[in-house]
């Protein structure tokens, strides 16, 4: 049988791209590797790849939707025409990227698999799925919320977390409108309509920054007064979504007090695999969304992997000081032989890319 692997990776964050139409700079975009991508699955469909099953696994959050603007506006009620719009702008923003998906597409024996994210649920739209298929010239097999194949679970995470679980009965709010649009989570109405002003305003990097209880504390000392302006308005967002009755906001009270609760901000996703890995049908899960690359062994032949971010952060953990970003994806190869069967195994790598003299420095 033909050799099979498949690569997942996670949280691209793609948007319009390093530069914006006036030619000035966009501090909003976080993906600066659209070269070392193009490598990467370059390398995977030549050589010894060349004659692979080689099938590219896309776990959520590669195209960045919620922080792109439409005409100017950041909107909260978002239609299928809305996202399509988004998706061209991407697109055109980084045609290294798409070019080399189209050119990994052809290879006889490669595919992609597209796993809806939070901040890609966009993709959920037929248009915009008919549209990106045909940039690639391929049919991408999407899913909504997870793939599940030979032992293997993968899915985004934000299923797991209650300021961005979807409803997976209600993906589109219908009732009451002229046309459909997204049902956002909370978590989503939050980012659009509180974190992007402060990303504009003060702060484009706010939220690529953890531990964010550090953050903090930093921001009380050295900036008292904004930081509690802030604190500010985050109560008073949050007063205003316990009692708002907005047809187009998909939760309710009680979703809200649990979010308050839980206050969960690039949440640890461990416990929830390892609840999927109880399942005697499962033995490896692979998330992406909390942009923490992680690996942990719960028994004989049970695995948790977090892909983590191909985006920069910002560490104030002493053991980590300072920005970093670190290219990680998993590798899934099939290992066995025709008479035992072949089992996938999975390893998490590290992108490295291929030797460069020298190359531009990214300043946003």
């Amino acid at each position: 049988m033909k050799k099979k692997i498949k690569l997942v990776i996670s949280d691209i964050h793609l948007s319009q791209g390093m530069t914006l139409e006036n030619g000035v700079t966009n501090p909003l975009e976080e993906f600066h590797y659209d070269q070392q991508f193009a490598e990467f699955l370059r390398y995977y469909s030549m050589g010894e790849f060349s004659d692979h099953e080689v099938e590219l696994v896309i776990n959520g959050d590669f195209l960045n939707f919620i922080q792109l603007d439409y005409r100017g506006h950041y909107l909260n009620v978002i239609t299928e025409s809305i996202d399509l719009s988004k998706l061209k702008r991407i697109i055109a923003g980084h045609p290294v990227v798409f070019d080399a998906m189209r050119e990994f597409a052809s290879v006889e024996g490669h595919s992609i698999t597209y796993i809806v994210g939070n901040h890609d649920q966009g993709m959920l739209w037929p248009a915009c799925r008919d549209f990106l298929d045909d940039v690639l010239s391929t049919r991408v097999s999407y899913k909504n919320i997870a793939y599940y194949f030979d032992g293997v679970h993968i899915e985004h995470g934000h299923m797991h977390e209650a300021a961005n679980r979807l409803n997976p009965k209600k993906f589109f709010l219908k009732k009451d409108l002229a046309e459909p649009i997204l049902n956002l989570p909370f978590g989503s109405h939050f980012f659009i309509e509180f974190v992007m002003k402060i990303k504009r305003l003060h702060n484009p990097h706010i939220d690529k920054i953890r531990p964010l209880g550090s953050a903090i504390k930093w921001w009380v000392v050295q900036e008292p007064i904004k930081t509690l302006k802030i604190f500010y308005f985050l109560v008073k967002y949050f007063f205003f979504s316990l009692f708002n009755r907005d047809p187009k906001r998909g939760w309710n009270f009680k979703q809200i007090l649990k979010i308050f609760v839980q206050r969960a901000v690039f949440p640890d996703l461990s416990g929830a695999a390892k609840k999927i890995l109880a399942d005697n049908r499962v033995n490896i899960v692979i998330f992406g969304h909390s942009h923490v690359y992680q690996y942990r062994q719960y028994g004989e032949d049970k695995e948790y992997f977090n892909t983590g971010t191909w985006t920069e952060v910002t560490s104030l953990e002493l053991s980590s000081l300072g920005k970093f970003t670190r290219l990680t994806y998993v590798f899934i190869e099939y290992m066995g032989n025709e008479e035992d069967g072949y089992l996938p195994r999975a390893r998490l790598k590290e992108w490295r890319g291929f030797h460069r003299i020298a190359e531009d420095v990214v300043v946003s």
